[in-house]
């Protein structure tokens, strides 16, 4: 089991059993073509990337009632792996086996396609994820490299996890983990202060309030009023430079010393060089989770259960 599972609410077991009820709301057709012979259906990866995902496949799995005896350690698990999660795989020959899962033939089809969907999406944003702290550890960048909540309603823990798996920060989970005051909020009480002395009033003291900034002048308004973060939103990476520098000094200058820089809106993963620059001490990345290729990965049965299908691969951990 990955140590990062240990992160995971017990509720996502529930999750999972919802997205199977969605899948066979009545009957199971293809599940009584197959039948209830016991068989091994290997899981290969087709295209590179980084593993994520490992709890929420075994539970699927879990859940339809397949198991994995291990004749040597006399232990059963839901699937058996051959690669740590967060590994890095590099298909050869097109691809390499990756688990094996054993079970009645009806019940591992019927867990198939929310498991690979499942995997595949979650091991896309790890390896968008690794990319872009991969590439900050080699340009020096001291920031933290995050995610938003531009998630897919209903997948949000998946793809969170999928961060974290990657390396990089999840950013806030909901609108209940930080106050983060953007334009609309501020139109609808006329000013940043008001704003943030509104959000001050009911957030207490272990809730820490960002503020969405067009300009300098905002970031200045967000600093006197007490903000935590400053967002400097939709600057290009000439004027984000600037900027930096002087709101840095701003902060000196103030009781609020301590606020920190984050740098967010449109940067992609071809831009994000140009962003990591000095002082800035957060960048944030919609398109960690927008539009982020997915990993293939597809789930063979076996034609001989004695003799379950295996490739050649690489692990790069």
């Amino acid at each position: 089991m990955s140590r990062l599972a240990a992160l995971l609410p017990t509720t996502f077991s529930r999750t999972i059993e919802d997205w199977l009820a969605e899948d066979i709301p009545s009957f199971d057709y293809g599940g009584y073509v197959v039948g209830n012979d016991d068989k091994v259906a290997t899981l290969f990866c087709k295209s590179q990337g980084v593993l994520a995902g490992v709890p929420f496949f075994d539970q699927v799995f879990q859940h339809t009632g397949c198991t994995y005896v291990s004749a040597l350690q006399h232990s059963m698990s839901i699937v058996k792996w051959s690669f740590e999660e967060g590994a890095e795989i590099i298909p050869l020959g097109g691809k390499v086996a990756v688990a094996e899962v054993r079970g009645p033939a009806r019940r591992i089809l019927m867990g198939e396609r929310l498991a690979l969907n499942i995997l595949a999406r979650c091991s896309g944003v790890a390896s968008r994820a690794r990319r872009l702290h991969t590439l900050a550890d080699t340009l020096g960048f001291t920031g933290v490299i995050a995610g938003t909540r531009k998630t897919t309603p209903g997948f949000r823990l998946v793809e969170k996890y999928g961060m974290e798996v990657g390396g990089a920060d999840t950013h806030r989970m909901d609108l209940s983990a930080m106050v983060m005051l953007k334009d609309n909020h501020i139109w609808a009480t006329g000013s940043i202060t008001n704003a943030v002395k509104s959000a001050r009033s009911v957030a207490g003291f272990s809730v820490k309030i960002e503020v969405e900034c067009q300009s300098e002048q905002d970031a200045y308004e967000a600093i006197d009023a007490g903000a935590d973060i400053v967002m400097l939103d939709n600057f290009t990476p000439e004027a984000l430079r600037f900027a930096v520098s002087n709101v840095k000094s701003k902060c000196l200058s103030t009781r609020n010393s301590g606020v920190l820089i984050e740098a967010s809106g449109g940067i992609t993963e071809e831009t994000a060089a140009l962003f990591m620059i000095p002082g800035v001490d957060i960048i944030s990345f919609g398109m960690m989770t927008q539009s982020v290729p997915h990993v293939d990965f597809s789930l063979k049965i076996a034609h001989d259960t004695s003799e379950p299908a295996s490739s050649n691969g690489v692990c790069d951990f």
